[in-house]
């Protein structure tokens, strides 16, 4: 049997927009991975009469109605009362709950805990205790009228546990089906362009599905199955994954990978082989980037900001001749720049960025967006000039996808270094 779920999230700060809702997301990806559709996203303030009408329209259309937020000790939650109202169901005291509220206060050293507390130990009777392994609200699923109830904690540091270690385990008992997916991540291509020159295959799929998301100067192809076993999902995908490696394969810098970097991390360890990077317009953001990553020190020597000519000139070694004859907007500046850096550090890659962010020119009124990305390998060299349009923080991010897929690039096409 295939369910239609809801979630609906209670909080007023939601609405008001002081907090991002990262619970519903989270957990759509994972009743995704259990077959389990989302169709409805409900957000609704710290109101009883406002949730329980959001209540009585999941009921009219959803199997599995799943909330978030409202299970505290404080007069605005609401959720507990106000949902076991909707589906006539009396508040039972659990003294093992209770128990559980004192010891944590117990654990925190507080010799005094407000008795409002206790209030998060009524809950539905006959329900099946979803316990709270980072607080205080324990959750709880019920069936009735029909319908699959969830309760779970609004902090996303409390529900992420609960949904891990809790409630999927409660819901996967319910699915015959699971959903799989695998992300097709491209660059050098718009998701426009992409879509177009997939949109005749993608029309013709159902299940598998192929659809494009755009992120910034990327696009990721996610291919999702719905079957009854991960054999079965990967063999229908399959096929689907084939096609676009023959339509975009140039584009393609991996599968299932979290982003560019990630992709460098992962073939530099393949080839035991390190790099570097000499920064102007970039400002650090490519060492930021790989060093977020664990176990980037196996890959990556280090960085030199080189923000002015007078650091390109002592630290990295660009000739004066250069920068007065080029400027350091220049491909030559890149080259050089991304030479000195990996003579500097001894790494076997080097890659180098030097633009104009703007909002203003540079005294050779080079237009603004104008970059260079270099890179230097042992007896080989290359630069490509991009424009990284007029927002910095942009600008910036895609100057930085270019030299990591430069990079990419560079291991592809002499795969015997």
């Amino acid at each position: 049997m295939s369910y239609n779920a809801e979630i609906i999230s209670v909080g007023t700060e939601i609405l008001l927009g002081n907090i991002v809702n990262t619970d519903a997301r989270d957990i759509s990806e994972a009743l995704s991975t259990l077959g389990i559709n989302v169709y409805w996203h409900t957000v609704v303030g710290d109101n009883a009469q406002r949730l329980r009408e959001a209540v009585e329209a999941a009921k009219l259309r959803a199997d599995i109605i799943i909330t978030t937020g409202g299970l505290g000790p404080t007069y605005d939650d609401l959720t507990k009362q106000t949902l076991a109202q909707c589906f006539n169901l009396p508040l039972v005291y659990h003294e093992e709950e209770a128990e559980k509220i004192k010891g944590y206060f117990s654990a925190l050293g507080n010799s005094h805990m407000p008795e409002n507390n206790l209030i998060q130990a009524w809950l539905p009777e006959g329900c099946t205790v979803l316990y709270n392994h980072n607080g205080t609200a324990p959750g709880c699923a019920f069936y009735a009228q029909g319908k699959h109830v969830l309760m779970l904690p609004g902090p996303p540091r409390e529900l992420r546990v609960m949904l891990e270690r809790e409630a999927l385990p409660y819901l996967k008992r319910l699915s015959d089906e699971l959903i799989l997916s695998h992300d097709i991540r491209l660059f050098g291509i718009g998701e426009s362009a992409a879509e177009e020159k997939l949109r005749a295959f993608m029309l013709s799929l159902n299940n598998p599905s192929l659809a494009p998301y755009a992120g910034t100067a990327e696009v990721r192809l996610r291919v999702t199955a719905k079957a009854k076993t991960s054999e079965e999902a990967e063999r229908m995908m399959s096929p689907v994954i084939g096609k676009v490696k023959e339509v975009l394969g140039e584009y393609i810098y991996g599968i299932d990978v979290p982003s560019l970097e990630a992709a460098v991390l992962e073939k530099l360890l393949e080839r035991g082989l390190t790099f570097s990077s000499a920064e102007s317009c970039t400002g650090g953001l490519i060492a930021k980037r790989i060093t977020d990553i664990p176990g980037a020190s196996q890959v990556f020597k280090g960085a030199v900001v080189a923000y002015t000519n007078e650091v390109k000139h002592k630290v990295l070694g660009v000739s004066l001749e250069t920068l007065d004859k080029y400027g350091a907007v220049s491909s030559q500046t890149a080259l050089e720049m991304a030479e000195g850096v990996r003579r500097l550090t001894g790494s076997h890659i080097a890659v180098s960025t030097t633009g104009i962010c703007g909002p203003s020119t540079d005294e050779r009124n080079t237009p603004v967006g104008t970059a260079f990305i270099g890179l230097s390998a042992e007896g080989k060299a290359y630069f490509r000039q991009i424009n990284m349009g007029s927002d910095r923080d942009r600008g910036r991010t895609i100057a930085a996808h270019h030299a990591f897929d430069m990079i990419l690039k560079y291991l592809r096409n002499n795969s015997h270094t």
